[in-house]
């Protein structure tokens, strides 16, 4: 694979259960990737990722969570803790990565990609936990938003990239 991934979909990511799962698997389906950590006050967010990942995960999107811990070491446990603290405390169904790092050397290389698509004055650096990533369906376009900016802010963009009459108004 070229260091230099053209779409995401050129790229794969772990799960927590160990599982390589390629980006190429959800070509043509709109993309909402976010850096997470369980013990982080935006962490309720999780809980709005969950409504959007249930409302709109029948229609097409992808909500993965990235549990990440190096931010005051906010996701301080292994895959198998991070799981059990999304599902016990956030209802979390959604898929979630194994635990990896967003910035420095060690950057996982879907979080290299996403810095470079999408634009930001934090410029290729992630400055806390919960930034949102938005992916078109073509694995090209990415729309980045801010920890503190509700997920929910993303359902216009998400309703513009499922399918023709896959969206619905949220009640």
């Amino acid at each position: 694979m070229s260091s230099v991934a053209s779409t995401i979909h050129d790229l794969s990511y772990v799960s927590n259960r160990g599982e390589t799962v390629p980006f190429s698997r959800f070509a043509g389906q709109p993309l909402l990737i976010v850096n997470t950590a369980t013990k982080c006050g935006l962490a309720p967010q999780l809980r709005s990722l969950e409504q959007i990942h249930q409302e709109y995960g029948p229609k097409g999107l992808v909500v993965i969570g990235f549990p990440c811990g190096q931010f005051a070491n906010q996701e301080p446990g292994d895959d198998e803790q991070i799981a059990q603290a999304c599902d016990l405390n956030f209802g979390v169904t959604f898929p979630l990565s194994s635990k990896i790092d967003v910035n420095g050397e060690h950057a996982d290389p879907v979080f290299r990609f996403l810095k470079s698509h999408g634009s930001s004055r934090f410029g290729s650096l992630i400055k806390w936990n919960f930034t949102k990533f938005l992916v078109s369906p073509d694995g090209t376009e990415v729309k980045r938003v801010a920890p503190r900016s509700s997920p929910k802010q993303l359902i216009p963009q998400i309703e513009q990239w499922l399918p023709q009459g896959a969206a619905h108004p949220v009640q």
